[in-house]
């Protein structure tokens, strides 16, 4: 399985395939959150199965993942990070938009954009934070992020 451990409790990588679920479930993940347009999740067969968030986007510089779905996927990884759960984001090549949902999450924890996205590259070489049209929506999520959202 082709995955980076970002953070205590953040994993970005590959797309997971039905057999990689019982090493996502030996690394802590209770969350998997998909953002393929493509693919929809492939179920856990567990009988407590891992919990799966499926966030269609496309990974082209013509249609910007959506900032709605970035904060869905944040706001859904910090309830599971503070619970003491570990969250596991990914695509196709967990290059571009799980790279994005990884930021996204990281800023939602309150690093900075930057640091978010050096600190992924620092620990997922293969993964580009900084093409353009994926730097340019991790910018706009943290100019939009409200951590303390009006009930």
């Amino acid at each position: 399985m082709d995955y980076s451990q970002i953070s205590e409790s953040l994993f970005i990588g590959k797309t997971p395939r039905r057999e990689d679920y019982p090493l996502l479930r030996a690394l802590g993940v209770q969350l998997v959150i998909n953002m393929r347009f493509e693919r929809p999740p492939h179920p856990d067969l567990h009988p407590s199965p891992i919990r799966s968030l499926w966030l269609p986007a496309i990974d082209s510089p013509l249609f910007p993942i959506p900032i709605r779905l970035l904060r869905r996927g944040a706001a859904s990884a910090l309830a599971i990070m503070q619970s003491g759960g570990k969250v596991y984001t990914h695509c196709a090549a967990g290059v571009h938009r799980g790279v994005a949902m990884g930021a996204a999450i990281l800023i939602a924890q309150g690093y900075l954009p930057e640091d978010a996205m050096r600190l992924i590259k620092e620990c997922r070489p293969g993964a580009d934070p900084y093409a353009w049209h994926i730097r340019r929506q991790i910018l706009r999520f943290s100019r939009t992020w409200d951590p303390h959202p009006a009930s």
